[in-house]
């Protein structure tokens, strides 16, 4: 492991086989956009339920009253699920599939339904509402999705009612745009022009006023880009994203101007970050870090030859990332230096998505071989438990945290922990 770091002056100055979970991606971008070994600390079915693990919850069922006292289990026990639901889920190779507003979780798939996060309870559901392999984009308090009649609207839907509350027709002009991001003011989409022959042989990237419905900016991309398997983030002035050319994009959110851009050393359909000024990216045995206004390199982290990094989160100003070595790595966002690292996870599933509550950072597995949700110290990086629905299904889990509960979704599965 080493680290590089970029020549600083008043801030920074700039200067492969792929693996089988990123070739299921690709194929899943493709849609429109989620190992074996035992788990050494999961129980059994019988350890479980003998400890006050996993057992059968009722569905809709609150497991502990509903309060926000819950035990702690003993070291290497997983807690009870609160409730477990079915759920009809168009997830594959999506991130923003899973979320929690107010009370209320989010399941993207048809119909689209809202869930009472402490009792599993259905509040809405709405048939059609989401398009296969939406995203939950949500600006302020607004769920924005593409819509689900493929007309070229976008519309808008409160999270705790599940009505519309804003739509754009954007004319014609576009062919189905779709939401990659949305802050308090626009809503960010790409979408195909339409040709006098209806006909969509290039793209846009643009952004959609909220106050009007209209779009306020609009950038042609370059000839052979795709529409689909894009990874974004909002950020205040920037709007950031990858793409299926091996590119790394910073525009600015007001007027859409391209910062910059950079190549990186594979396609990307991995998690991005951004931080203080900084966008972080999973770029093949590199963890990466670029300044947001000028995409100088600030320092680069480097894992075990022949290993690779998955994409990074950063909680509470500590940023999180697992490789393909099967290790876990907690690293400072503006140093690149590590805070720690735990290789000892080898006969574990390693998370790709991240959540944490104190001092307990919670992590979502992928390709379930007794994986699950894993719980470990957030000071040190040891594994305390994991979570699993015992279904044997092979599908990502997903993870939020809302409060002192988690929401978990697997499959098509969807349940509440409690966050011990």
């Amino acid at each position: 492991m080493t680290t590089r770091n970029v020549r600083r002056a008043d801030g920074y100055a700039a200067d492969g086989v792929m693996p089988r979970r990123r070739l299921l991606r690709l194929a899943g971008a493709g849609l429109g956009l989620v190992l074996a070994g035992a788990v050494t600390t999961a129980c059994g079915p019988e350890e479980v339920d003998a400890s006050g693990g996993m057992g059968e919850p009722k569905p809709g069922g609150s497991g502990e009253g509903g309060g926000d006292a819950f035990t702690t289990p003993p070291a290497g026990t997983a807690p009870r699920a609160l409730w477990q639901e079915e759920t009809a889920v168009g997830t594959l190779g999506n991130h923003e599939v899973l979320a929690v507003v107010g009370n209320v979780v989010l399941v993207a798939g048809d119909p689209l339904v809202g869930r009472d996060l402490a009792t599993g309870r259905k509040l809405w559901s709405l048939p059609g509402a989401a398009q296969p392999g939406a995203r939950l984009i949500m600006g302020g308090d607004t769920l924005y999705l593409a819509s689900g009649e493929y007309d070229g609207d976008l519309v808008g839907l409160d999270p705790a009612t599940g009505k519309e509350t804003w739509r754009s027709r954007l004319g014609g002009r576009y062919a189905q745009p779709r939401p990659i991001g949305a802050d308090a003011e626009r809503v960010y989409v790409v979408a195909g022009i339409l040709e006098k022959d209806l006909s969509s042989r290039h793209n846009v990237i643009a952004a959609v006023d909220i106050r009007t419905g209209k779009a306020v900016w609009n950038e042609r991309r370059d000839a052979g880009t795709e529409e689909s398997g894009l990874t974004s983030v909002v950020l205040g002035d920037h709007l950031v994203y990858t793409d299926h050319r091996e590119n790394l994009t910073v525009r600015d959110t007001a007027t859409g101007r391209q910062l910059w851009t950079k190549k990186i050393s594979s396609s990307n359909f991995e998690r991005i970050a951004v931080h203080d000024g900084a966008v972080f990216v999973a770029d093949g045995r590199n963890l990466r870090s670029f300044g947001l206004g000028d995409g100088a390199e600030r320092w680069a982290l480097e894992t075990e030859e022949f290993s690779a990094f998955n994409g990074p989160t950063v909680i509470d100003g500590v940023l999180y990332a697992s490789d393909s070595a099967h290790a876990l790595w907690a690293v400072d966002p503006a140093t690149g230096k590590r805070r720690w690292h735990n290789p000892d996870l080898l006969e574990v599933s390693v998370p790709l998505q991240f959540a944490k509550v104190g001092d307990t950072l919670y992590g979502g597995t992928e390709f379930d071989k007794d994986g699950g949700v894993q719980a470990y110290d957030a000071r040190d990086g040891k594994l305390r438990w994991t979570f699993n629905d015992k279904t044997g299904k092979e599908q990502q889990w997903y993870v939020v945290a809302a409060g002192k509960r988690l929401a978990a979704l697997h499959g098509d599965r969807v349940q509440a922990l409690p966050a011990v």
